[in-house]
């Protein structure tokens, strides 16, 4: 809004940036949430000179607590010839202890990393940097200022139980170990998933290794499906983010807040067998996702960690809504205006209307599912005519 800003990336959620974007009047490059940080320390992209952090407290040795995010400060702190804290008196100590600070090595020196299970620690709860650079230390009192998550509406609902039962489903045949971790995308259908978790008694307390934890967490917390989640971020409403500084104590026993490129890490992702679960703007009849640009070229928020999960999970799954606007848009059309995941990473896509499995399945084969689990029945005989046609 102060028009301050020239360039931004990886991802946003801001609606005035978001305008900003549309407008040109900022420069958005969308990055895959794990390559950020070694694109900025390989130095293909411009030089961080200043970082500004949120910090709940500064040693004068120069460690530096984080709060609800990890991102990639770490990153850009040891980067940054120049460091900024604000230091936010909502949080107190008990969160000192949350956060899991590991930065791989580069090429060719880079060894695995030693995570087996989303609970395990391998790093430092502190960003350690050299006091010199530290030049300014500001306090405030303000929560995130995260908005308030709508209720799940039928459509969501819909759209969970869809998703529950295909995880079920795969567990009973065989298909799909139990205890696999999830993963669980931004937005009001991924709260719903796992709002639908907490409610049905037959499925096993929850892991997650995902990228960003929102208020649904707190109905696993409560109904007892919940064991541990591993996170980039916790995203939290205004009730949310009050709830977690009040049982700080408890709850940061059961969450690790990790640097993206580690919450996000493709062979992490891979080799724990997790359960990608994403949101779509529009998918097509042959599997290909539009995650990011409404009409092809009006970015909404980005990419984000949606490709790292995608291409690299035990399952990727992408829902939506199968009709916006009133009916007057379907979210299943006959090719995507924008691909941001090709037919050969995504698995499968559910909208209220049903879930379609297209893993092993030819592109007209997929196409055919496709329509007749998922499309609006508005929709279908003219999205069965254009995969007719010739």
């Amino acid at each position: 809004r102060a028009h301050a800003i020239k360039k931004r990336f990886p991802y946003q959620s801001n609606d005035s940036m978001r305008d900003a974007i549309n407008k040109g009047e900022v420069e958005f490059v969308d990055f895959h949430l794990s390559h950020v940080a070694q694109v900025m320390r390989y130095g293909f992209v411009e030089k961080c000179n200043t970082a500004i952090v949120e910090a709940l407290d500064v040693t004068n040795d120069g460690k530096i607590y984080l709060t609800m995010s990890g991102g990639m400060s770490a990153t850009y702190l040891r980067m940054a010839s120049r460091v900024l804290i604000e230091i936010n008196r909502q949080y107190d100590g008990s969160l000192k202890g949350i956060h899991d600070v590991y930065l791989p090595n580069p090429p060719p020196h880079r060894a695995p990393i030693p995570i087996y299970h989303p609970s395990d620690r391998i790093g430092t709860p502190f960003v350690e940097v050299n006091p010199d650079k530290i030049v300014g230390i500001v306090e405030t009192n303000l929560p995130s200022g995260n908005g308030t998550f709508r209720a799940p509406d039928s459509v969501s609902m819909a759209i969970a139980a869809h998703i529950l039962d295909f995880i079920q489903h795969e567990q009973k045949v065989g298909r799909m170990p139990k205890h696999l971790p999830f993963q669980s995308g931004v937005g009001n259908v991924a709260n719903a998933v796992l709002s639908t978790m907490a409610q049905c008694p037959t499925i096993d307390p929850v892991t997650m290794f995902t990228e960003v934890i929102q208020d649904s967490i707190f109905e696993l917390i409560d109904a007892d499906k919940f064991e541990f989640a591993s996170t980039c971020s916790l995203t939290l409403s205004p009730e949310g983010e009050q709830r977690f500084r009040k049982e700080a104590n408890v709850l940061s026993d059961k969450f690790v807040i990790r640097q993206q490129e580690v919450s996000n890490n493709p062979e992490l992702i891979r080799r724990l067998g997790v359960i990608a679960m994403n949101t779509a703007l529009e998918m097509d009849i042959f599997g290909n996702v539009n995650s990011t640009h409404v009409f092809g070229s009006k970015m909404m928020n980005g990419i984000g960690g949606s490709g790292d999960f995608c291409r690299n999970s035990y399952i990727s799954i992408f829902m939506a809504p199968s009709i916006a606007k009133g009916g007057d848009i379907s979210a299943v059309v006959p090719m995507v205006t924008h691909v941001d995941h090709n037919e050969h990473s995504v698995q499968a896509v559910v909208t209220e209307q049903g879930f379609a499995d297209v893993r092993g399945l030819a592109p007209v084969a997929r196409a055919r599912r496709i329509i007749e689990k998922c499309a609006h029945p508005d929709y279908k005989d003219q999205l069965t005519e254009y995969l007719e046609y010739g």
